[in-house]
């Protein structure tokens, strides 16, 4: 971006940036602060999110990470207003409000009162319903929504430019994360298998070929992420098949399974949370889709749509049946199967 369209900052202007919740948004914003950083110096960012997600944050410089309790002591009307007291010491100038729900909103209503600027995010309801209705389908891409986060900050007087090439430095691993990769040589691959609804979640049976196919290829070291009991059980039970399998799930905090996110040479996942967590880092990203769509807006950040493994959309000619996967029509119980173990392998060996 050139320095002509850079308006000054001056130390006092204070963004802070509301994302509470989900994890791949939360992830999603990090491209975006990233470039707001490096075109804005001055400018200083505070980030209020749920404290889980706090790590995701230490990937880019000088920004502040404020944790949102919001089932604790800023539960409801009266804690939101203790929270907005909270942040007002900290000399907030504007509010980019990347969530706007409900909670965000009461935030908002404060900081408006007492002449804070504010500016939210527009989510493009009615252009992602013309996308997933079952008939009169409009199918073309939307607005990504790190465009959309980019477009707050522009209505706040700062405009980046995605072009712009910012360094991502590789996380250090800690001693207990070198022992738990064996320091291993071989090509690095993330395998996050599962995603919030078996609509978008690979059928496990097929993703074990595609895991047991890359192992006898004996050229990579694969790591499997997931969480809650189930899916550490079904992870284990591959791992233990495999020599070059390492279930992660359970065995690391989230701030070291982070660091050999960083690390790894390719991501394969659903379109899900870890997906954006490996793009943010700038880490080639392969994503199987079932009943969404890339057109909606969820792609990982930076990776072109070839990366992106969809199902036969010709017999299923509905698809996107809706934005988050929550919506399945009849009959569309299945559609991932139409994504072949071969057609994964193969995108796999050419990152």
């Amino acid at each position: 971006m050139s320095t002509a369209t850079v308006p000054n900052t001056s130390p006092t202007d204070h963004i802070l940036v509301i994302r509470l919740s989900a994890m791949g948004d939360v992830a999603m914003t990090i491209p975006v602060l990233r470039i707001l950083r490096a075109t804005y110096p001055d400018l200083q960012i505070t980030v209020l999110t749920k404290q889980f997600f706090a790590p995701i944050f230490e990937s880019i410089e000088n920004v502040r990470v404020v944790h949102a309790a919001v089932q604790e002591q800023h539960k409801g009307v009266l804690g939101l207003h203790r929270l907005y007291k909270e942040l007002r010491v900290l000399g907030i100038t504007q509010v980019a409000d990347l969530h706007n729900v409900l909670r965000s909103k009461v935030l908002n209503t404060f900081f408006k009162y007492y002449g804070t600027k504010v500016a939210k995010i527009d989510k493009g309801r009615a252009a992602k319903k013309a996308l997933t209705r079952a008939t009169k389908k409009i199918l073309k891409p939307l607005k990504t929504t790190h465009q959309r986060y980019a477009d707050v900050f522009e209505a706040l007087g700062y405009p980046i430019d995605f072009s712009a090439q910012v360094p991502i430095v590789k996380q250090t691993l800690t001693p207990k994360v070198l022992e738990l990769t064996k320091r291993s040589a071989k090509k690095w691959i993330g395998i996050a298998p599962f995603a919030q609804y078996e609509s978008k979640t690979y059928p496990l049976p097929l993703m074990i070929n595609v895991i047991e196919q890359l192992d006898r290829q004996e050229r990579f070291e694969i790591f499997l992420f997931g969480g809650g009991a189930t899916e550490i059980e079904a992870l284990e039970a591959i791992a233990v098949k495999c020599p070059s399998v390492q279930n992660i799930a359970g065995k690391l905090s989230f701030a070291e399974e982070l660091m050999i996110i960083a690390n790894l040479d390719g991501m394969l996942s659903m379109d899900s949370g870890n997906g954006h967590l490996a793009a943010m880092y700038g880490i080639p990203t392969i994503t199987l889709w079932g009943v969404t769509h890339p057109f909606a807006g969820f792609v990982p950040f930076g990776q072109p749509m070839e990366r992106s493994l969809l199902p036969n959309l010709e017999i299923y000619d509905q698809i996107p049946t809706s934005i988050y996967g929550n919506k399945v029509p009849s009959g569309y119980e299945k559609v991932m199967e139409t994504i072949k173990p071969d057609e994964v392998v193969e995108a796999i060996n050419r990152l």
